[in-house]
């Protein structure tokens, strides 16, 4: 018997190749939150983690979650407007991102923007605040201190915008962050703008799409005449590692695969498991 290099053994009429597993990188995205509605704030973006190596092991199935996004609200009488709903977690290699907070509705008991990767908006009354952000995957969502307008969710890249004066209309979302890891530069986690007269709902929090939705958008359920909010956007588990490492074996939920610029990539926008 011969070894003339790493994985690599050579004997009489047998060769045997043993490529080691890769070190990936990941991009995990949960789910955005819901906007709410009746005048209510957006959706808070979902939590987004980036994971720089991993080292993976040979056939082993690593799950992929990907959480999808909140239910926009709708008016309910008499109650008048609801929160948003949670955006759910997406995860992987043992990282979990947390689901966006849904924003608060012009309602009864429902003012308050919820927790979240990032914290949904709140609604339009006075001194009522934004949901609290996960620490390293977002940020808060928007406050109302004037009771004139709704607060913003959160984003991966900045807090959701605050209300501080009496005015007419919603506040912008908060920024997402821009990662190149899918071969092009795309903005994930952007947080959803509140009600605005001229958009007619609460907006959603933003995953893979990057953007919150708006009234001219397909990405809000809410049509510009009415007042519901819009529903978040659905979540992302992005891997990847140098195409000198073998294709993974296996792969269950249809990931997206590309071999592009020295990478494979694969694109889960729905919850599977890959083995390498």
């Amino acid at each position: 018997m011969t070894i003339i290099g790493p994985g690599i053994i050579i004997g009489p009429g047998i060769t045997l190749f043993d490529r080691p597993p890769p070190p990936v990188e990941a991009l995990i995205v949960a789910g955005g939150g819901g906007g709410g509605s009746t005048s209510g704030g957006g959706g808070g973006a979902g939590g987004l983690i980036y994971v720089a190596s991993y080292q993976t092991v040979s056939d082993t199935a690593y799950t992929i979650t990907v959480g999808p996004g909140g239910s926009g609200s709708s008016y309910q009488a008499p109650t008048g407007g609801l929160k948003g709903g949670d955006g759910s977690n997406s995860s992987a290699f043992g990282s979990t991102a947390i689901g966006g907070g849904g924003g608060g509705g012009n309602g009864t008991n429902q003012q308050q923007g919820n927790n979240g990767g990032s914290g949904g908006g709140s609604s339009p009354f006075t001194n009522r605040s934004g949901g609290t952000g996960t620490s390293g995957q977002g940020n808060n969502g928007g406050s109302s201190t004037s009771g004139g307008g709704a607060g913003g969710g959160g984003g991966a890249g900045s807090a959701g915008s605050t209300i501080t004066t009496n005015v007419v209309g919603g506040s912008g979302g908060g920024s997402g962050v821009s990662y190149s890891i899918s071969g092009s530069a795309v903005t994930y986690a952007k947080g959803g703008g509140a009600y605005d007269t001229t958009a007619g709902a609460a907006l959603s929090g933003a995953a893979n799409t990057g953007n919150g939705g708006n009234g001219n958008s397909n990405a809000n359920s809410g049509s510009p005449s009415d007042w519901n909010g819009g529903a978040g956007g659905s979540g992302v588990v992005i891997i990847r590692y140098p195409d000198t490492y073998s294709a993974a074996k296996s792969t269950t939920g249809s990931p997206t695969i590309t071999v592009s610029g020295g990478y494979r990539v694969y694109k889960f926008t729905q919850s599977g498991s890959i083995t390498f």
